[in-house]
Parts: structure tokens; sequence; C-alpha cells
């Protein structure tokens, strides 16, 4: 695949990802431009709900036979289903309603997602 190929798909997968998960409350935009250590990365606002995904433009040679496009989507779409219970967890006072509150959200989209 070409990069702009791959961005393409990168893009695609992630979007399908994000409405499989019920994400569709954040607004999403996609970067192609080189990351220093992985293959793709999300940046995430969680209290204006945007979120910023980047594929990597600059792989090094020995990373490139390991790269997809796909699965890197769906491995940040699953950073963004977790982010808020990130963020919670992050916090130096977060209440134990609020772990409880970001769990049971989890809970729930993967109730609709696992047969």
């Amino acid at each position: 695949m070409t990069a702009s190929r791959d961005f393409e798909a990168f893009q695609r997968e992630f979007t399908r990802y994000q409405k499989l998960f019920g994400l569709t409350g954040y607004r999403v935009y996609f970067e192609h431009r080189p990351l220093k250590d992985n293959f793709a990365e999300l940046e995430c606002d969680q209290v204006t709900r945007v979120a910023l995904v980047s594929l990597n433009s600059a792989l090094p040679d020995k990373d490139k036979a390991h790269r997809s496009p796909k699965m890197s989507a769906k491995h940040e779409a699953i950073h963004l289903m977790l982010r808020k219970l990130a963020d919670c967890g992050r916090y130096r006072y977060t209440s134990s309603d609020e772990i409880t509150e970001a769990c049971e959200e989890i809970v729930i989209k993967l109730e609709g997602l696992i047969p």
C-alpha cells in the first residue's frame, strides 16, 4: 500500500470502530505525520471531546513489515474508549463514583460488542 492509501484505510477503520464502540460524541481529526516511537497515537481533550488521531508517516525501515493501518486504527479507537477511565486515574482527586461511572460506560459498550 502507498502511504496515502495507508492513511485513508487508517481513517476509515478508526471511524468504523468509533461508531461500533459508540464513541460518536467526539469530534475526531486525523493527521499523517512523523511520530517518535509509535505506529499511531491518540491525543484527546475529554472536556471538549476533541480527539486527534495520528498515523506515523515516517516509520523506520525495520518497522515497515509490521505496519498495519487497520490494527493501528482499532488500537487507537480502544484507547479513545478507555480515555475517560484513564483520565480519572490520572487525577489526584478522583472519587470512587467517577471511576465506577467510567467503568460502567465501558462495560455497557462491551456488552453490545461481545456476543
